[in-house]
């Protein structure tokens, strides 16, 4: 078995034989994903482990903990002193639950971080009890999982399908934890197919982040797209990441382990509210991501809301509404920039675009980015291109340092023809970008040309005025009734307002839209105020 459908029905069918009738549903993920992983790291410890054994035994007299001479003498990254491993299991029957927790505790302190946060001892004394720990591990001894049989990329599809399944069956939104593929590669080609000359300048050393990294697909999709598209040397791409949930955070951070990159540049915790980047204000190249569509941050408003009142935090120009945190992410990305350049890409629904009004959070977030010239151009993506939702989706490119061409300007792309249709859908996954439709829309963006499905505006083209129309309040006579200084009182009843593009002077407007039909209205310039929206689908149809 090598491909990831393969692997994945291997263990689907893993979860109908041993855990069913035994485990809810929603719990099939908890005990299934850790035993995964185990696998993996056995598979790739197999033909060390008797020289690890052999190490820790000269020297556990000497150190309490033995794995940093077991690593510098084997030159690996991570290991298990214990005489068991899941095959090694199988031979002691009788005594296996205390076996497995001697070997699960026999790893290193790195892989315990891991296993931690897997939650998986809660599980074994039940799976025991019920004689079906014996037939878990066997079944798991059934398959390799080495890197040389599985590589990284086929691991995280199998990882992802079983997430996508698993939040399926307990009813959880599998987009929290799952990015389609086809959409990350579009996502990395746009945010780094313009940096080319950047990135082939020789020693070239970068970072990439992505604050929401889920199981670690968005950052290595990105290494991969610079491997293969760039003279950049694999060592100087420095991966970082953060994820709110333990299973994928486990997940993520164990693969990181058994394909060299760097484990501990993975963080667990929320990064809205914890951000393990703060200290010393780090800053990263490029940032990627698919924060979680319409999630409330309820939960976390006191903290944000107190460091959208410090001057210069990162939410200080406003926050959406509680409902949706999309836009928050983005703020956070935005305060990870560095000042010599920083490109941003990231997934949202159609909310960013257009809720709220003008002086709302949203459109004060929106009115910041534009202003400050950030926003370089969003593509509308196709329907049903999630396994979880349907809705249409948008990919923002940000920036701080736009080419000459692209300055005081943002290009909307029109992407929502370019798919195939799947022969069988997953979800609500009806539709794919293949490599072809990936590269007309790549095209698009960077000719940077007007054509049907590209449109290029001025950033102002996206603000407005929103004006306070005010009438005069009339006594039972008909008489204005006017205030101490003589001046009409406005009747509340019939106070309006009206949105006057910025291109637009506000007075030509008044008198040419508004004067004729209320010819004894005025603005009561004190309450105009300044929003930014963008409505995609009105500027293609």
């Amino acid at each position: 078995m090598k491909n990831h459908n393969e692997i994945s029905s291997f263990i689907w069918n893993v979860c109908d034989d041993v855990l069913r009738g035994l485990f809810k549903q929603h719990e099939y993920g908890d005990v299934i994903l850790p035993f995964v992983v185990l696998r993996r790291l056995d598979c790739v410890l197999e033909e060390k482990k008797d020289d690890v054994i052999k190490i820790h035994t000269e020297y556990k007299d000497k150190f309490d903990d033995t794995s940093r001479v077991i690593h510098s003498k084997l030159g690996i990254k991570f290991s298990n002193y214990s005489r068991y491993d899941l095959i090694r299991l199988k031979q002691e029957p009788g005594k296996l639950s205390e076996n497995f927790y001697d070997y699960l505790s026999s790893f290193s302190s790195n892989v315990q971080d891991i296993i931690q946060n897997f939650g998986l001892q809660k599980h074994i004394d039940k799976l025991d009890s019920n004689d079906k720990l014996y037939l878990l591990v066997e079944k798991f001894t059934d398959i390799n999982l080495h890197p040389d049989v599985v590589d990284n990329h086929t691991m995280g599809q199998i990882f992802e399908e079983l997430l996508r399944k698993f939040s399926e069956m307990s009813n959880e939104t599998s987009g929290e934890h799952y990015t389609p593929r086809d959409v990350v590669k579009l996502l990395v080609s746009l945010v780094f197919s313009t940096d080319r000359d950047k990135l082939n300048q020789p020693n070239k050393i970068l970072s990439v982040y992505d604050p929401c990294c889920g199981t670690g697909g968005m950052l290595t999709i990105g290494k991969d797209w610079l491997r293969d598209n760039t003279q950049i040397n694999p060592s100087n791409i420095n991966l970082f990441g953060q994820e709110l949930n333990p299973q994928t955070y486990s997940i993520c951070k164990s693969d990181f382990l058994i394909t060299d990159e760097q484990p501990d540049n993975i963080k667990l915790g929320s990064t809205l509210t914890n951000d393990q980047y703060g200290d010393g204000n780090r800053k990263f190249d490029y940032m990627i991501t698919n924060p979680p569509f319409g999630v409330s941050w309820k939960s976390e408003q006191k903290q944000i809301k107190n460091e959208s009142e410090e001057y210069g935090g990162r939410f200080s120009v406003g926050t959406p509404r509680v409902s949706d945190g999309s836009l928050l992410f983005l703020q956070h990305m935005i305060s990870k920039m560095e000042t010599q350049g920083s490109r941003i890409g990231v997934v949202f629904n159609g909310s960013p675009l257009f809720s709220g009004d003008s002086g709302s959070g949203e459109s004060e977030i929106r009115k910041w980015i534009i202003e400050n010239d950030w926003l370089e151009c969003i593509i509308s993506l196709p329907n049903n291109l999630f396994f979880n939702t349907g809705i249409t989706t948008y990919i923002w490119i940000v920036t701080n340092k736009k080419d000459e061409n692209r300055k005081g300007k943002i290009q909307l792309i029109n992407g929502e023809s370019y798919f195939k249709v799947m022969k069988k859908k997953l979800g609500e996954k009806r539709k794919e970008i293949d490599t072809d439709h990936m590269d007309d829309i790549v095209k698009l963006y960077s000719d940077f040309k007007e054509t049907k499905n590209s449109k290029i505006y001025d950033n102002q083209f996206f603000g407005y005025t929103k004006l306070t129309i005010e009438q005069p309040l009339v006594d039972n006579d008909g008489n204005i009734v006017k205030d101490k200084k003589g001046n009409p009182k406005p009747n509340t009843k019939l106070r309006d307002n009206e949105r006057v593009p910025l291109s637009d002077n506000i007075e030509d407007y008044f008198n040419r839209e508004v004067k004729p039909h209320l010819p004894k209205s005025w603005v009561n310039t004190d309450k105009n105020s300044v929003g930014y929206e963008i409505n995609f689908t009105k500027y293609f149809y």
